[in-house]
C-alpha cells in the first residue's frame, strides 16, 4: 500500500469516527431536551412536540451511523480502485433531518 493510499484510508476512518460522534451528539441532544422538558411540563402540545423531537433525534442518530458505515465501506473500495466520489446523499439526508428537528425545536420554544 502506498503512502498516499494509507493517508486516504486514515482520512476515511477519521471521517467515519466524526460521523459517529455527530450521531452520538444528535441523540444526546434529543435526550437532553426530553429530560429537561419532563421537569417543566406545560401542556399536551409541548409534551407531544418534545416527544417528537426526542424520537426524531434518535432516528436521525441511528440513520447517521448506518449511513456512515455504508459510506465508509464504499469509500474503502473507491480508494482502492481510485474512483472516489463524494457522498452527497448522506449529507443531504442528514441536513434535511436536522432542519426538521431544529424546526420542531423552534416550534416548541414558540409554544412555551
Amino acid at each position: 500500500m502506498s503512502k498516499e493510499s494509507l493517508h486516504k484510508h486514515l482520512a476515511n476512518e477519521r471521517t467515519f469516527l466524526s460521523w459517529v460522534r455527530t450521531a452520538i451528539a444528535i441523540v444526546g441532544i434529543g435526550f437532553l431536551i426530553t429530560n429537561l422538558h419532563v421537569k417543566s411540563s406545560v401542556s399536551w402540545l409541548s409534551d407531544a412536540t418534545v416527544l417528537t423531537i426526542g424520537i426524531l433525534a434518535v432516528v436521525t442518530g441511528v440513520l447517521t451511523i448506518v449511513m456512515s458505515v455504508i459510506s465508509y465501506f464504499k469509500k474503502i473500495n473507491q480508494i482502492n480502485e481510485q474512483t472516489f466520489r463524494s457522498s452527497k446523499m448522506m449529507v443531504l439526508c442528514l441536513a434535511v433531518m436536522m432542519i426538521l428537528i431544529i424546526s420542531i425545536f423552534g416550534f416548541y420554544f414558540l409554544t412555551l
